[in-house]
């Protein structure tokens, strides 16, 4: 295998079983990509770059400085890229109720699953405004861990005719890691630019790229990502995604 973020952390044993099983084949680059951005919001970014210690004090969700150090300048690159080619972009968010029956058993898991920064109507569910959606992206509103399961995504991806997904955000080890599942699950091929996807836990994340390299998706860099997108036609998705046309027919226009 050649260097990967997860190298730190793979032991030898581990490595020779992987290649024994065949696992850890690149499964290659869709024709019709959609990008997605999983939770990029303030709750699991916080609202600036500081110690992830510091900022779970007041965002109990949150990834620290890595989301603003590593991983929003990731996703703005691929999205400025995304964009030029009017490629579809969904973004995902998580906000629940004051009481957090919809979020069900999932608030058994902490002890501060009362704290009110994901309650409908707060900051903590909007977007950063550094990779914030644009008239005509797409906003998927969730309430577990995948961006699939009880919300309308995969009919949004069977009219755009898509193929593939490619997926950033956040956190690798959660939402990530599930909607990637879930992804390859209906036969998308998936691909995740390491630098663009982040958790509270470097162990988590390292862990959780390397298993998903392995048997799921396939976990790249983010200069490889732009520079197939950058390779892509303009325009695939006008026809099925009436913002892309009026996007393209706007810049006619100027």
């Amino acid at each position: 295998m050649s260097a990967h973020v997860w190298d730190d952390v793979l032991d030898e044993t581990d490595r020779r079983v992987f290649e024994a099983a065949g696992w850890g084949r690149r499964a290659g680059f869709g024709k019709r990509p959609v990008v997605m951005v999983v939770d990029v919001n303030y709750n699991f970014c916080g609202d600036r770059s500081e110690p992830v210690l510091d900022s779970i004090a007041r965002w109990r969700y949150s990834c620290g400085e890595v989301a603003w150090d590593t991983g929003i300048p990731a996703i703005r690159k691929i999205l400025d890229s995304a964009r030029a080619k009017r490629l579809p972009v969904v973004y995902t968010t998580n906000p629940r109720r004051a009481d957090g029956f919809d979020l069900g058993v999932w608030t058994l898991k902490s002890h501060r699953s009362e704290d009110t920064v994901d309650v409908v109507g707060h900051l903590g569910n909007e977007i950063v405004a550094e990779v914030a959606p644009v008239e005509g992206d797409i906003l998927v509103e969730k309430r577990k861990p995948s961006a699939f399961f009880g919300t309308p995504l995969i009919s949004h991806l069977t009219m755009l005719r898509a193929d593939s997904v490619i997926i950033t955000g956040t956190t690798t080890s959660g939402c990530v890691r599930a909607s990637a599942v879930d992804a390859i699950s209906h036969d998308l091929l998936t691909t995740i630019p390491h630098e663009a996807v982040f958790d509270r836990s470097q162990l988590a994340h390292k862990a959780s790229l390397l298993d998903l390299h392995m048997k799921y998706a396939d976990v790249t860099g983010t200069d490889e990502v732009v520079a197939y997108i950058d390779g892509l036609p303009t325009g695939l998705f006008d026809a099925e995604f009436p913002p892309a046309a009026a996007e393209r027919d706007r810049r006619a226009t100027e």
